[in-house]
């Protein structure tokens, strides 16, 4: 446990599709005046450098945002992704590093006023950044950082007193059992505060429990009658290949998916051509593509 660090990570492809749904998500909610309660139960560290040891290490951001920047800056771009691009870009503005925002700060970037947010993180060094990170900020005292396991915090927070809530829930899956209480955590959600809107993340990898997630999500909704979308992105195969010298050569994270429970009306509208852009821009083989699936009805 605790061998995840999501700044290997930070700006690849999964993270594309994660906070361009974010995004588009929250933009749509904040559309009423009402206050929104924004959980996310797996903040990590809140905000990294792409030109930093971890990223150059992995360099997934250079398959992932940094590759979206270089080939599409100056093209027409779909609504979502022109949003995505111009949020992350602002905030590497003004300094010589480049920076990538995780959630919390994408969250905190959107906030008003009547909005609250609340970031939990069990991870014993992402915590302590991520509580420095976010005490920099502007409206710090809308904001509340928590050490604690993001899956238990959840249902200490709905429903939120203004009836109105999106939650992130993107843990690591680390833990095969992350699949489990996912399941676990949404269908207690869901009885908690029914019309809240719940955004989950998960990878697409050769794991039983990676496919069945979604499959399960959506019969989940399909039980208490909530409406959802699902939206994956696939940037390579997923099967082990070998290379000349006949080492295998395993495929790292080839696809992700986003399944929305309570989506807003014009999400799917929005991802479409996003997405279409992004795995053109992204694609690191044939298999590449991408699906944005709604329910029936």
């Amino acid at each position: 446990m605790f061998s995840y660090r999501h700044a290997f990570h930070a700006g690849n492809h999964a993270d594309v599709l994660k906070h361009m749904v974010l995004l588009a998500s929250a933009r749509h909610l904040a559309q009423k005046e009402t206050g929104l309660l924004y959980i996310d139960t797996h903040g990590g560290a809140g905000l990294y450098r792409l030109d930093g040891d971890f990223a150059r290490t992995s360099g997934e951001a250079e398959e992932g945002f940094l590759q979206l920047r270089r080939q599409l800056g100056e093209q027409a771009l779909a609504p979502a992704l022109d949003d995505y691009l111009s949020v992350i870009n602002q905030f590497s503005q003004g300094h010589a590093r480049q920076i990538y925002p995780g959630s919390p700060f994408l969250l905190h970037h959107l906030m008003r006023p009547q909005d609250r947010l609340r970031l939990f993180e069990l991870h014993p060094t992402d915590i302590k950044s991520l509580k420095a990170n976010m005490a920099q900020l502007d409206g710090a005292s809308l904001v509340n950082v928590a050490h604690e396991d993001g899956f238990e915090a959840l249902k200490k927070l709905l429903p939120p007193p203004s009836r109105r809530a999106l939650v992130l829930c993107d843990p690591s899956y680390e833990l095969k059992d992350d699949y489990q209480r996912v399941i676990e955590a949404m269908e207690d959600a869901l009885k908690r505060f029914a019309t809240g809107t719940y955004l989950v993340w998960y990878p697409l990898i050769p794991r039983a429990q990676a496919h069945d997630l979604p499959k399960r999500l959506k019969t989940l909704a399909d039980r208490v009658k909530r409406p959802w979308l699902n939206a994956t992105l696939t940037v390579k195969s997923s099967k082990v290949l070998r290379d000349d010298k006949g080492e295998l050569q395993r495929p790292g994270l080839p696809a992700s998916g986003m399944l929305v429970i309570n989506p807003p009306y014009t999400l799917a509208g929005l991802l479409e051509p996003a997405l279409a852009q992004v795995s053109q821009c992204l694609a690191q083989n044939r298999h590449a593509g991408f699906a944005v699936e709604t329910s029936p009805g």
